[in-house]
């Protein structure tokens, strides 16, 4: 199948080489000279055959100005794939302004980092069913081999929630284990840290790809000495917190984690200043003073 992809990073470039491999035609349009096919979203659509399909993976920030772009060099019967992370609530107004113009649309969140080429890419997808089965052969080929790793989740934004959920859920999961890391190596009795985590990767219910991956990280650097405690945050986080309060749902784990990212991020925490003045006033707690 022929396939356009706008946006050649290290998830889109990636996906380009995957979908080559598995013998489809990709021609790819990136601002680096280095890494395009072609020199303009303009002679990307006239590569491509009637009618197209055109995957962006761009960041979220020039998603929409890159859509635009492409709808005015597209045409009735093509479809755009959006597999950045977009806002959910970005898809219906997209897709309707496209559906105007005869354009098709569909929001796929896609997981799988800078493994995915040789891994393959989990798949969410929002959109028509229609969109779905044509794009179906791309979709087979970017995801694991197997039963799992796709979904039509739903219509169209259904995807882009999804993968905003997953999100979510690794940012707990991430401090989940961030937090037994500390604790282990604050341990007057654990001599091996890194050795517990690689314990872990077989035979127990806390094994996982990210528990893998953390594993690899204190192989590099045991200590995790050469990282600062910063953790930044790419807006998953805070649009799943956004929606757990519009529906009123209890999500302790998922919050805490995205406010400890936040904490991260103050050298010296006004929180936990006034905090210890507090503790002072009222207890006369020892206080540390610059």
């Amino acid at each position: 199948m022929q396939l356009g992809i706008v946006g050649l990073g290290r998830m889109g470039g990636n996906m380009r080489e995957r979908l080559r491999a598995a013998g489809h035609e990709v021609v790819g349009y990136d601002q680096s000279p280095e890494v395009t096919d072609v020199a303009s979203l303009a002679e990307l659509a006239e590569k491509l055959t009637a009618p197209r399909a055109v995957w962006v993976m761009v960041p979220a920030a020039v998603t929409e100005a890159t859509i635009d772009g492409l709808a005015e060099v597209l045409s009735p019967g093509d479809i755009i794939i959006d597999g950045g992370n977009s806002r959910f609530s970005d898809d219906g107004p997209r897709a309707e302004r496209l559906d105007r113009q005869g354009i098709g649309y569909l929001d796929v969140g896609v997981s799988g980092g800078v493994w995915g080429r040789e891994n393959g890419y989990a798949l969410m997808v929002g959109g028509d069913q229609e969109h779905v089965a044509r794009l179906m052969p791309i979709f087979e080929s970017l995801k694991p081999a197997g039963e799992f790793g796709f979904v039509h989740a739903g219509p169209v934004g259904a995807g882009h929630y999804a993968k905003m959920v997953h999100n979510g859920i690794e940012y707990g999961l991430m401090h989940a284990y961030a937090e037994g890391y500390e604790l282990l190596a604050k341990s007057e009795l654990v001599t091996n840290v890194p050795g517990v985590f690689k314990s872990w990767r077989e035979g127990t219910v806390v094994r996982s790809w990210l528990l893998d991956l953390l594993d690899r990280a204190l192989e590099e650097d045991p200590e995790l000495s050469s990282l600062r405690g910063y953790a930044e945050d790419t807006g998953e986080g805070r649009w799943t917190v956004d929606e757990a309060v519009r529906l009123a749902v209890p999500m302790n784990v998922i919050a805490a984690a995205l406010f400890a990212r936040f904490a991260s991020r103050q050298d010296d925490s006004p929180a936990m200043k006034a905090v210890a003045a507090l503790r002072f006033q009222f207890g006369g707690h020892a206080i540390h003073k610059n």
